[in-house]
């Protein structure tokens, strides 16, 4: 037999000790890749720097790569005016990354490797995109992998033209590649601030292209890759459709719909009839989650304030590259409102009868959002003395992985940065996934302690 090496022993002895759960592998995978992308970003090339005036901490480093990896779009300085091209397309590989979810970028490394996919791979696979199951979870990356691809290089190909016209051929390329990724992921992460800063799309509030581009960009990416699986299987089929995809398909609907029209008729006024649906359609659908803006949000009334927050804290579909507590937890909440109210018996959501364990996990998901992001205002506005208003506008942009901003980001102490950063990092990662890496389960395993009455309501 030959004799073990000392790396071997060193590598059984991490393997026998370090008994990381499938949650805990999540967690550590993505602080890994911000650290890496924070220490990259602080790398001389990487900035402008000294020669625009711009001095980087590796705080601010770390604000920024944070940002991208949990595709949020928060930013403490202008984005094209501080990184060179390098730094650029370190920031898209982080967005790419975390838009794809770290454990899907890691299995799929390990597929074009040739390396054979265990058991446990599989288990970490299925919880880092909300898969229903084990079965078919490798397949599934790939075809998560093909998808993000064709519609990120369809995107480039419609943004291609209006680029290439306003920036030339080859900076116009790499700006309708680096949008297209950008709104895929969900991230709002832009390069137009060269002659404004933090101008985001605004420049292009008129024009349909790259509005509508954009739009079908974020909806594609915050509806889920099981639900393009479902539609891509049984195509315009939609009785063979699952309840869940049917269920996201709705809301996603409604919340596009509803906040357009309310938008349409109380903001916007003097703009023209045509400019003015397409705006209102963008603000209704960039809010979940992407952060890319075509308007003025400190110009928003309180109520439109109110709604933009709330359409942020919910975002998009479970398994997608959009944050917030999902439109499933969402659609969740109203069907158990919906039965308590009406006093049926059950749940029932797109046909199908809800199990109880889903609405508690649905109630303590959006508690926690709601604990998480008002907190954090609270604080911030404490802290630095800011409007509370504008506060909760950020931590609801921070924890759904939003980007959009009053314009308190660049003003913030470096406590309320930290806040941030961890709230988007909660937010991309999921509050539940670090309580269940930071807990054992607590199953009785059948034992139960007498039930009890209280009053409520």
């Amino acid at each position: 037999m030959a004799p073990v090496s000392i790396r071997e022993r060193i590598l059984g002895f991490i393997r026998q000790k370090l008994h990381f759960t499938s949650f805990q592998l999540i967690l550590y995978g993505f602080m890994l890749v911000i650290l890496m992308g924070a220490l990259f970003l602080m790398l001389p090339f990487a900035s402008y720097g000294a020669s625009n005036g711009i001095h980087i901490s590796f705080l601010d480093a770390l604000f920024t790569a944070t940002s991208a990896t949990c595709v949020t779009g928060l930013v403490v300085t202008d984005t094209v005016r501080t990184w060179t091209p390098f730094g650029q397309f370190i920031l898209i590989s982080l967005i790419q990354v975390g838009g794809m979810g770290v454990v899907t970028v890691a299995i799929a490394l390990f597929v074009m490797s040739g390396k054979k996919i265990g058991l446990r791979q599989r288990s970490l696979m299925q919880e880092s995109i909300s898969a229903p199951c084990i079965g078919g979870i490798v397949k599934m990356t790939g075809f998560i992998i093909k998808g993000m691809i064709l519609f990120e290089f369809i995107g480039t190909l419609l943004l291609a033209p209006v680029m290439i016209r306003d920036f030339g051929i080859v900076k116009g390329i790499w700006y309708a590649l680096f949008h297209s990724i950008s709104a895929f992921c969900n991230a709002g992460f832009d390069l137009m601030g060269r002659e404004i800063p933090y101008s985001s799309l605004t420049a292009y509030a008129a024009d349909p292209l790259v509005n509508f581009t954009i739009m079908s960009l974020i909806i594609i990416g915050g509806i889920g890759f099981f639900t393009w699986q479902d539609i891509y299987k049984h195509k315009l089929n939609v009785k063979m459709y699952s309840m869940q995809t049917k269920a996201i398909l709705k809301l996603t609907l409604f919340l596009i719909l509803m906040p357009a029209v309310i938008f349409f008729f109380t903001e916007y006024k003097s703009l023209p009839l045509g400019e003015r649906v397409l705006t209102s359609l963008f603000q209704s659908v960039t809010p979940r989650t992407a952060g890319f803006n075509t308007t003025d949000y400190s110009t928003f009334s309180d109520g439109n304030i109110l709604l933009t927050i709330m359409l942020m804290l919910t975002g998009g579909a479970s398994g997608s590259t959009a944050g917030g507590f999902k439109i499933t937890t969402f659609g969740v909440i109203l069907a158990a409102a919906h039965a308590t109210f009406f006093r049926y018996d059950d749940v029932v959501l797109s046909g199908r009868r809800i199990p109880h364990k889903t609405i508690r996990m649905a109630s303590s998901i959006l508690m926690m959002y709601l604990i998480l992001f008002l907190t954090g205002a609270v604080l911030i506005s404490a802290f630095d003395e800011l409007p509370l208003r504008e506060c909760l506008f950020e931590t609801a942009s921070a924890i759904g992985t939003v980007g959009l901003t009053m314009g308190i980001t660049t003003k913030l102490s470096s406590i309320s940065k930290i806040i941030i950063i961890v709230l988007m990092f909660l937010g991309r990662v999921g509050g539940l996934t670090v309580i269940f890496a930071a807990t054992r389960d607590n199953s009785t395993g059948g034992g139960r302690v007498p039930e009890g009455n209280i009053t409520i309501g």
